[in-house]
């Protein structure tokens, strides 16, 4: 129990069965019209919910599906840059770009090193995740 964060990527395509061989896959005579992939995964890191909520989901802490734009990962990744770079001893920075956010079971609210290890953890889901070519779409969703 507790705060689970999700990143998948998603291809649109349009298929049949004779287009797309994917081993051990029946599709029962159906189109296949999506592929998704997780791309990432958060246990607990609060800080970068936070972030999501307020800048891709206009506030809303509802645990729906939201599309995020390539631009707003790389402003999330360059954020946590900065905080993990740039961050002093009494973290008024990371307070100010990645805020803690308490909650139920939402882990730590500490800028520590476990923070920062989070941060560092984002980053490199980001960096792997903008790897995939053009034409991926990006959504993140929260479960708790």
């Amino acid at each position: 129990m507790g705060l689970d964060m999700y990143l998948d990527a998603d291809k649109f395509i349009w298929s049949n069965n004779n287009d797309i061989k994917v081993s051990g896959l029946e599709l029962y005579g159906f189109e296949l019209k999506r592929i998704s992939i997780r791309v990432g995964y958060w246990r607990k890191v609060n800080a970068v919910h936070s972030w999501f909520v307020t800048n891709v989901q206009d506030g809303e802490d509802n645990c729906g599906r939201y599309l995020v734009r390539r631009e707003k990962l790389e402003q999330l990744r360059s954020a946590c840059n900065r905080v993990i770079t740039e961050t002093d001893d009494n973290n008024e920075m990371a307070k100010h770009i990645l805020p803690t956010q308490g909650g139920f079971f939402f882990g730590g609210t500490n800028y520590d090193e476990f923070y920062i290890e989070d941060l560092k953890g984002t980053v490199k889901i980001i960096d792997k995740a903008l790897e995939l070519p053009t034409g991926w779409e990006y959504y993140y969703q929260s479960s708790w």
